[in-house]
């Protein structure tokens, strides 16, 4: 396996080497579906490149409730397949594949009925455990437990007394999304596969009504190359119906965006041990443990406005608020809230009306010879949307390829992360660092730690925290911008940190400091730097802006206000 490293230098190479020779997949969008494909094709031995028009995860997969779970809720509407799927692959990214990543977390599900309700829950979540057990997979979390209300107050003393009879608690697991897809277009990296953001598909090439390749866009530094490739496969979500349209193809599918969005409040303002899981008249609500914060969410409505910055409205954040306040001993106000993300979630369109009713599972489609299309799903079966799509394009590389093995490919950072984990207290002592700051760095790089810290015995200053986002070291933002690929202030302090949703000013006291331990590697001059922290700050006002607005429509108008980033020039 080559180095895995994303830096500027290794983006222009493989930019170049793209258009250079004819690949066997080109991977379009570098969501987590993408960087899946990406890496399930160079695991097989495939010639892989993947390309994508902003960051990686820029989209739908940085914006999520970044939980793997089964889908608890669709049990009820007896979706048995998608549930043991699920499960399965849950269990598979705890222990095998990314265990640095994805780690279980608890949840309380209050009662409100006596009798009926406690047997009618708990006979779903014991058969959600037994169908983990049963996938082999779920030995890594503990099984639920009845509990009293005595006990559940215990537990959460966060809620009303009257909000609840009793409760369940169960197992789940989490992980950063964002982190999770840059560590995926990693190990894809690692594997072969040559990859590029801020890479614009502009367009298909074609020979008759076949598809042969894509031209391709550097946003960065300009220009327009094509690369040719015996399959493309269109991973582009949301964007589904657009790629498409760039041959003239709608496809055999509709791919409708639902809009969710989330709030971030400081872990003080909820005093619990577990998350929480709520019904509501549409859906359920999760307040989930998110470190030294908690994530609320989510909503579940139909978009149709700007796909590459959804707003959330005020209507959406006092949804929320009042949702979970019903259950809250100490009500929450606005003033309490951090952050705020809002993402589009891809659904196949169906005969239902009602978002919440369209379809999580995935369709994949050969509209056109040369062109595979892989869309819906949810982030915890990304593994199996990519070895779905893999397979469709071989069937049409007229070529003997090896099965998917992704299932044995444990993600970059995970080999020996156990073993570190266990001599963090040593690894503390070598460093000089706290003990929970190594547990952070081991929770984000697993076993690339080592890359991290070389940083900082290079430059001991890069040992400290960054200004206004202490739980980050200086650090971390000259590896996003040597190692993971990150272009722009926004995508460090967005997606590869998560400052921008982590503290009430969202990002803008970290960003003058954040953009001058970019500059030298991106090859920045001062005015550049500005210019990056003046685009950073416009978004945020904008997003600020947008959360002020009574609905959708304003809310849209008011995040557009701010321009998109500009490239070196």
């Amino acid at each position: 396996m080559r180095t895995a490293t994303l830096g500027p230098a290794e983006r222009g190479e493989a930019l170049a080497r793209m258009a250079e020779r004819e690949l066997d997949v080109l991977v379009v969008g570098a969501g987590v579906v993408g960087a899946g494909t990406a890496l399930d094709a160079a695991t097989r031995g495939l010639v892989t490149g993947l390309v994508e028009a902003r960051d990686w995860a820029a989209g739908t997969s940085s914006r999520s409730s970044k939980l793997i779970h089964g889908g608890l809720r669709y049990l009820e509407m007896l979706d048995f397949a998608l549930v043991r799927e699920a499960l399965k692959e849950r269990g598979l990214l705890l222990q095998r594949l990314a265990p640095h990543l994805v780690k279980p977390v608890p949840f309380l599900y209050p009662l409100q009925h006596r009798g009926w309700e406690r047997v009618y829950a708990g006979s779903g979540v014991a058969l959600y455990d037994a169908m983990s057990l049963s996938s082999g997979h779920g030995r890594g979390l503990p099984v639920h437990r009845h509990l009293t209300r005595k006990h559940a107050l215990r537990v959460a003393p966060c809620l009303r007394k009257d909000a609840l009879v009793g409760a369940l608690q169960y197992y789940d697991a989490q992980m950063d999304d964002a982190r999770y897809v840059t560590t995926l277009v990693r190990t894809a990296a690692a594997y072969g596969a040559d990859v590029a953001n801020r890479a614009r598909v502009v367009g298909f090439l074609r020979e008759g009504e076949r598809v042969v390749g894509a031209r391709v866009r550097d946003l960065e530094q300009g220009g327009e190359f094509e690369v040719r490739a015996r399959q493309v496969v269109n991973a582009t979500g949301v964007w589904t119906d657009d790629t498409q349209q760039l041959i003239a193809e709608r496809g055999q599918f509709h791919v409708r965006a639902s809009k969710g969005i989330h709030l971030v409040v400081p872990k003080d303002r909820i005093h619990s041990t577990t998350g929480l899981i709520l019904r509501t008249e549409k859906s359920v609500l999760f307040v989930i443990p998110w470190g030294r914060h908690w994530i609320i969410g989510t909503t579940d409505t139909d978009w149709d406005l700007d796909k590459a910055h959804p707003a959330a409205s005020s209507a959406d954040i006092d949804y929320l608020l009042e949702h979970v306040n019903s259950v809250l001993a100490v009500p929450l106000t606005r003033d309490d809230v951090q952050g705020v993300y809002a993402g589009l979630r891809p659904l196949l369109a169906g005969e239902s009306d009602a978002t919440s009713k369209l379809s999580r599972e995935h369709t994949v489609a050969h509209p056109v010879p040369g062109l595979v299309v892989v869309a819906g799903g949810k982030y915890t079966t990304y593994r199996v949307m990519a070895k779905d799509a893999v397979d469709e394009a071989v069937h049409g590389l007229a070529q003997k390829v090896a099965e998917c093995v992704t299932e044995d490919v444990p993600l970059v950072g995970a080999e020996g992360y156990r073993a570190l984990w266990n001599g963090r207290a040593q690894l503390a002592q070598r460093t000089g660092l706290h003990v929970a700051r190594v547990e952070h760095l081991l929770n984000r790089y697993g076993s690339l730690v080592g890359e991290v810290l070389d940083l900082v015995t290079a430059d001991p200053s890069l040992g400290r925290p960054l200004g206004g986002a202490e739980d980050y070291l200086r650090a971390e933002v000259v590896y996003a911008a040597s190692h993971e690929g990150a272009r722009h202030l926004d995508d460090v302090l967005t997606r590869r940190t998560r400052i921008s949703i982590e503290t009430f000013d969202r990002g803008t006291r970290s960003a003058r400091e954040a953009a001058e331990l970019m500059a030298p590697v991106l090859g920045w001059d001062a005015e550049q730097a500005g210019k990056e922290v003046e685009h950073y700050e416009k978004r945020v006002e904008a997003e600020r802006e947008s959360q002020r607005q009574p609905d959708d429509r304003t809310a849209d108008a008011a995040r557009l206000g701010a321009p998109e980033i500009q490239p070196l020039g």
